[in-house]
């Protein structure tokens, strides 16, 4: 696969970070891209980063049973 950056500016600023980072050119692009990602991510609310983890515990059907103190104890193994 192959990227080709046809913008002196775009070209440049990646020489600039591959210099600052003492990495090539590739690993420059690479790393703005997954920080760029990063960042995008982090600024999502809350609500909207643990929503795919609420929704998997809402698809968990219900067993009935209760979970209250002598179920954990039975699982720890106290009585």
């Amino acid at each position: 696969m192959s990227l080709t950056i046809e913008s002196e500016k775009v070209d440049r600023l990646a020489e600039q970070l591959a210099t600052a980072a003492r990495v090539d050119k590739t690993e420059a692009v690479r790393m703005a891209l997954v920080n760029e990602l990063q960042r995008r991510e982090a600024s999502l609310p809350l609500r909207e980063r643990v929503r795919p983890l609420l929704d998997r515990i809402a698809a968990v059907p219900d067993t009935g049973l209760e979970a209250d103190k002598a179920f954990f104890d039975e699982l720890s193994g106290e009585r």
